[in-house]
C-alpha cells in the first residue's frame, strides 16, 4: 500500500510540471518512483504517464505550430526511439541517470543566472533533426522526451508558445509511438494495469491546474521554470543515481 501511495503521489506532482512546462513528467515521476519501482516499470509508467499528460495539454492549451519548424524534430525522435527501446533492456539505469543529471546540473543554473541567454542559431534543421534524435532515444528509454529539446529549444531563444508548441507535438507523437513499442514488444504485461490504474486519476486534475497555470505566466518566468524544473530534474536523477552506484562500487572494491 505504501507504495502505491508513493506512486500516486509521484504522478501527481509530475502531472502538475508537465501541464505547467509541457515536459518533465518522466524526470519528476523518477525522482519519486525510483526509490520503490524496478526500472522496467518506472520506464513503462513514466511513458504512460507522459503520454496521458500530453493529451490533457492538447486539449487544455492548444498552440498552433509550425509543420517546417517541428518536422526535423519528428524525423529525428521516430528515428531515435527504437534505439532507445532496444537499449532499455540492457542500460545501466543508475549510470545513464548519473549522466544526465550531471548535465542538467551543471548547466541549466549557468543559463538561469545568466541575465542574457545565449541565443544559438547555427546548424539549423541538421542540429534540430540530432536533437530530436536525442530526444526520441531517451523516450524509448524510459518517457524522457522533452528534456533535451527543451533545453535546445530555450537555446535557440524560441518564445514561450513556439517552444511549447514544439514540445508538446513533439512529446505527444513520440510518446504515442514509444507506448505502442512497449506495447508490441511485450514490455507492458498484464501486472502492469494496476499500477496504470493508480498513475490515471492520480495525474489527471493536477495535469489540468498546470495548463491553467502556464496560460498566466509571462515568457521571462516560463523560461526561469522551465531552467528551474530542468535544473530540479538533474538533482533528482543524481540522488537517484548516486548512493546506488556508490553501493556497487563498494561492493566491487570488496569483492
Amino acid at each position: 500500500m505504501e507504495i502505491f501511495i508513493v506512486v500516486a503521489l509521484g504522478a501527481a506532482v509530475a502531472g502538475f510540471v508537465q501541464g505547467l512546462s509541457g515536459f518533465a513528467f518522466g524526470m519528476v515521476a523518477m525522482s519519486f518512483w525510483a526509490w520503490v519501482l524496478e526500472p522496467r516499470l518506472a520506464a513503462t509508467l513514466a511513458v504512460f504517464g507522459a503520454l496521458t499528460g500530453q493529451l490533457v495539454a492538447a486539449f487544455s492549451v492548444r498552440r498552433g505550430f509550425d509543420w517546417r519548424q517541428l518536422a526535423p524534430f519528428l524525423l529525428g525522435g521516430l528515428a531515435g526511439i527504437p534505439l532507445g527501446v532496444s537499449l532499455l533492456p540492457r542500460l545501466d539505469m543508475d549510470w545513464f541517470r548519473l549522466v544526465l543529471g550531471l548535465l542538467l546540473v551543471l548547466w541549466c543554473p549557468a543559463m538561469l543566472l545568466s541575465q542574457r541567454l545565449p541565443r544559438l542559431a547555427a546548424g539549423g534543421r541538421l542540429a534540430d533533426g540530432a536533437v530530436g534524435l536525442a530526444g526520441g532515444i531517451m523516450g524509448g528509454i524510459g518517457g524522457f522526451t522533452g528534456t533535451l529539446p527543451t533545453l535546445w529549444c530555450t537555446l535557440r531563444g524560441y518564445e514561450r508558445d513556439v517552444q511549447r508548441a514544439i514540445i508538446q507535438n513533439f512529446n505527444l507523437s513520440m510518446l504515442l509511438v514509444t507506448m505502442g513499442t512497449y506495447l508490441a514488444s511485450g514490455i507492458v504485461t498484464r501486472s502492469m494495469w494496476p499500477w496504470f490504474a493508480t498513475v490515471l486519476p492520480a495525474m489527471l486534475i493536477p495535469s489540468f491546474i498546470g495548463t491553467r497555470v502556464y496560460i498566466g505566466i509571462s515568457d521571462m518566468r516560463f523560461r526561469q521554470i522551465v531552467l528551474g524544473l530542468l535544473t530540479f530534474s538533474g538533482l533528482a536523477l543524481l540522488v537517484s543515481a548516486l548512493p546506488k552506484l556508490w553501493l556497487r562500487l563498494g561492493a566491487q572494491a570488496l569483492a
